[in-house]
């Protein structure tokens, strides 16, 4: 049996169809409909899968969050704006 095997062909197709190197026309680009505009001032954050099935909804995040904030001592605005 003379077949190719099938990861040469991969191969062959990925070397006809990849350039090295392509310029993309950014002025052209659009905002991405599909994610969610954050608020002025908000953090987006990517959870670790861990993480992620203990807090499964973004105001469970933000509960414990807000209860870990306020045993915290308080910190003047001016010690964290260091030069």
């Amino acid at each position: 049996m003379n077949q190719e095997p099938s990861q040469d062909k991969t191969a062959a197709f990925e070397q006809e169809d990849l350039k090295p190197e392509y310029h993309f026309d950014y002025s052209k680009a659009k905002p991405n409909r599909f994610v969610h505009k954050a608020a002025d001032g908000s953090l987006v954050v990517v959870l670790e899968p861990d993480i992620a099935q203990v807090f499964t909804t973004p105001d469970a995040v933000k509960r414990v969050l807000r209860a870990l904030i306020a045993t915290m001592p308080s910190v003047s605005s001016e010690s964290n704006h260091t030069s």
